[in-house]
């Protein structure tokens, strides 16, 4: 059984396509998850692909990820990622790396958005690269 690469997503992020496009642009989370696995299979790798709009089901996956013999996960974490100290512990509190991810730059974006509880837990950020930034943290998450 090929390693495993989970994607886990956050609140909101089931509305990609429509959800202010101008920022998060066109493609829905289907369209990336189909990205990602197509890429992943030529990588060697099972992609998982999650989204939910609870923080407690990411807390949950973060700590089952473990079990699972997952090499890596990346997460974009929406709201959550400027907010939530449970998804910093839980990824403090596990061995498989994880990357942060995020379409657009929170950095260029309002100041709320500049800090990142995620991040300061995670072992590297891709971000602002729209749809691209998924394939980009897959190809880091493959090197690791």
């Amino acid at each position: 059984m090929p390693d495993s690469i989970l994607v886990l997503n956050g609140p909101n992020l089931n509305m990609l396509g429509t959800r202010e496009p101008e920022i998060y642009g066109a493609d829905t989370l289907d369209d990336i998850a189909g990205r990602l696995t197509e890429r992943g299979k030529e990588l060697g790798f099972e992609v998982d692909v999650r989204q939910s709009n609870h923080e407690g089901h990411l807390v949950d996956w973060l700590q089952e990820s473990q079990g699972w013999g997952v090499k890596a996960i990346l997460l974009n974490a929406g709201a959550l990622t400027h907010t939530s100290v449970a998804l910093y512990d839980a990824i403090k509190a596990i061995s498989v790396p994880v990357i942060e991810v995020h379409l657009s730059n929170p950095l260029a974006r309002e100041d709320f958005r500049h800090a990142s509880y995620v991040g300061r837990a995670a072992r590297g950020t891709i971000s602002g690269f729209g749809a691209l930034s998924y394939m980009l943290a897959l190809e880091a998450a493959a090197r690791l």
